[in-house]
């Protein structure tokens, strides 16, 4: 029994291994192109570039491993019952489990450093990542220039319809915002050509606008010329803005921002951000909920309100007691007051329900720390029963097969946790939803491998019981 436990145990690694790899290589490629407009151009050192791809490589170890464990289970057990060792093994009274017991010990322990990675590695991997992708994206600013959407450098925000010509380097319609000490776009630059005429390794970004407008609202410290909106218009042949690069060029991409998202916390981490953001949630709903029946002056009735015997208004309206004009300022009042009121409550309504999603990311994040490991244990029970059921070796139906039932995973889970980031479901049932569907699955599919018995004879059901029907 050692030697065939060793045979299968080698078997299973080595098509783990190879799966492994494939799907990693796979997957980098992927976020190589979905990252290209922040790589490509910025003449990035290999090391940098390399430094990339280790630090987005976690994020797709969670992604690819319980993949890799179904099709490496589907292959193995497939090309065993394929090649009728697996129907050997049953003529010799060696059982499905007692042939999976070697990989049982392993899957579990491979579940466990599945949990280890994504606990300790990967929050890790993420922090880096954050903070190496802000760092590139500051490097060659003439590059950020980006058709049809705004671009800060600098001070400047810089729109242009069109880049055209040798490098990208002759642009069409160009808006320009610039930014002063104050908030707000009060400087704002246009023209109809433009044209980057510095050279690539300069300190100044030149840029040379023709044929527009140069409009500056004027910001007056006196009011009453403040409200007459005063500002400078003026039309420019040509105008030349230089861009101070020096600060923005020297980059360090070993620089470290202060950071802290869910995906970069441990469990310990996330438990104790879980109970600041609930004790935090508490209070803020006890707060709102004073001011608003503050608000409603509910408390100072009593004391304002001291008949001297009593009067009776129910045949009678209250308003008619006062004067036109006085109802007048009551109904005024009172509108305001409701205004104000639904103002300020769909106010809070918009802070709490961030709030909600935030809190709801990180009970999400901390339970998919631990659902990970259950479903990699899980999904090998799925693919080695049904390795030995469609009795196909290699990547070809199994990878097809493998893949479907992946996509149901995954795509599960997604579906789950975008519903509760608004809490529409719990979001713990949301971590732990995809892996509890999968789990009787595995049990049935297990089941039936034990006993010999086809999953795919509806058909033959069918015909059988028409058959009854017919008789």
């Amino acid at each position: 029994m050692k030697i065939l436990d060793l045979y299968i145990f080698k078997s299973y690694l080595k098509t783990l291994a190879s799966t492994f790899c494939i799907l990693m290589l796979i997957f980098l490629l992927q976020s190589v192109w979905l990252y290209i407009s922040e790589l490509a151009g910025k003449d990035l050192e290999l090391d940098i570039i390399f430094k990339f791809l280790v630090n987005v490589s976690p994020r797709l170890v969670i992604l690819v491993l319980p993949l890799t464990i179904l099709l490496s289970s589907i292959m193995v057990f497939g090309s065993l019952s394929e090649n009728y060792e697996f129907a050997a093994m049953k003529a010799s009274g060696i059982s499905l489990q007692r042939s999976m017991k070697s990989l049982i010990f392993f899957t579990i322990m491979l579940g466990f450093l599945t949990f280890f990675f994504s606990n300790n590695i990967a929050p890790i991997a993420e922090y880096n990542f954050h903070n190496l992708r802000k760092n590139i994206s500051k490097v060659k600013p003439a590059m950020a220039i980006a058709e049809g959407q705004f671009s800060q450098i600098g001070n400047y925000n810089i729109k242009v319809e069109d880049k055209y010509g040798s490098e990208g380097k002759l642009l069409d319609k160009v808006i320009i915002h610039q930014k002063k000490n104050i908030p707000g776009n009060y400087t704002v630059i246009k023209s109809k050509k433009g044209e980057i005429v510095s050279e690539e390794n300069s300190d100044i970004l030149q840029l040379k606008l023709y044929d527009g407008n140069y409009y500056d609202e004027i910001i007056s410290k006196d009011y009453s010329e403040k409200i007459k909106k005063p500002f400078v218009k003026s039309y420019f042949e040509e105008y030349l803005i230089n861009i101070d690069l020096v600060s923005i060029n020297n980059i360090d991409f070993s620089k470290e921002d202060d950071v802290n998202k869910h995906s970069m916390m441990r469990v310990n981490e996330l438990s104790y951000a879980i109970d600041s953001l609930t004790d935090k949630k508490i209070k803020d709903v006890d707060v709102i909920s004073s001011k608003m029946l503050n608000r409603s002056n509910f408390k100072s009735i009593n004391h304002n309100l001291n008949p001297k015997q009593e009067v009776n208004y129910e045949n009678e309206n209250f308003l008619n007691l006062f004067q036109p004009t006085k109802q007048k300022q009551l109904y005024d009042l009172a509108l305001s007051s409701v205004k104000s009121t639904i103002s300020i409550i769909k106010s809070n309504k918009t802070i709490q329900s961030y709030r909600e999603q935030n809190l709801n990311k990180h009970i999400m994040t901390m339970h998919d720390k631990f659902s990970l490991g259950f479903a990699c244990i899980i999904l090998f029970f799925i693919g080695a029963p049904l390795g030995t059921i469609i009795r196909k070796g290699g990547y070809g139906l199994p990878l097809v097969i493998s893949i479907l039932l992946f996509l149901a995973y995954h795509f599960l889970g997604i579906f789950s946790k975008n519903l509760a980031e608004d809490s529409s479901i719990n979001p713990i049932l949301a971590s732990w939803l995809s892996t509890l569907i999968m789990l009787p699955i595995s049990i049935y599919l297990t089941y039936k491998a034990t006993n010999d018995r086809s999953v795919f004879n509806f058909g033959d059901k069918f015909l059988n019981f028409l058959a009854k029907l017919k008789k």
